[in-house]
């Protein structure tokens, strides 16, 4: 799998080392049986991280690799916390002892610190996980976490906030924090498509 970089980034690039293929191996092992859905959707967000990779430089296949990796959390073995994003990067840090940025995007995907605050757990989440410096493959995780469906499927940000309030409800956890998180992540949308724009990259 190629991976291309661009002199013209609007965010530098950082030295990754990561290797893409077993994270697809693992995610899938963990997914594809138990929660057919949930893999459906990593694949999707995995290829749409695949069209980033000219804006990541050298990032390019930690943001993959976190891409594929990001939902794990959500299978039944490593639900310890209920908190997906915690679960998924203490297993990887824990049992696999993963490359640290990839663990700390899976951490922190899609403003899960904000759903940490309301599961009591954005302490925990915070200290062991901070935030990446580098605030592209934060965004660009972001971008493709929220635009792609459940099924794997491009859709736009509005559609899958939708679907997401449809599917939990607005009163419930995952509801409160997604409506909290909503200026956040179009605003990362915004930035990513701006960066895109800036380097001829066409998403």
């Amino acid at each position: 799998m190629s991976k291309t970089s661009s002199p013209l980034l609007p965010y530098p690039p950082q030295v990754a080392a990561t290797k893409v293929d077993w994270a697809y191996e693992l995610a899938g092992e963990l997914l594809s049986s138990s929660l057919p859905r949930r893999w459906a959707h990593s694949q999707g967000v995995a290829a749409c991280a695949q069209t980033l990779a000219p804006l990541a430089g050298n990032s390019a296949e930690v943001l993959e690799a976190a891409a594929v990796l990001h939902d794990i959390g959500y299978a039944p073995p490593l639900a310890s916390t209920g908190f997906h994003p915690l679960d998924g990067a203490r297993y990887l840090r824990d049992v696999h002892g993963a490359e640290g940025r990839v663990v700390r995007l899976v951490a922190n995907h899609s403003y899960a610190l904000l759903e940490a605050e309301e599961r009591d757990l954005r302490t925990e989440l915070a200290d062991e996980f901070p935030l990446l410096d580098d605030p592209f493959p934060v965004d660009a995780l972001v971008y493709c976490d929220m635009t792609t469906t459940p099924d794997g499927r491009r859709t736009t940000p509005h559609e899958r906030l939708q679907e997401i309030l449809g599917r939990y409800g607005e009163d419930s956890v995952v509801g409160r924090f997604i409506r909290r998180a909503a200026p956040h992540i179009h605003a990362s949308v915004d930035r990513v498509r701006a960066a895109a724009v800036e380097a001829g990259v066409e998403l």
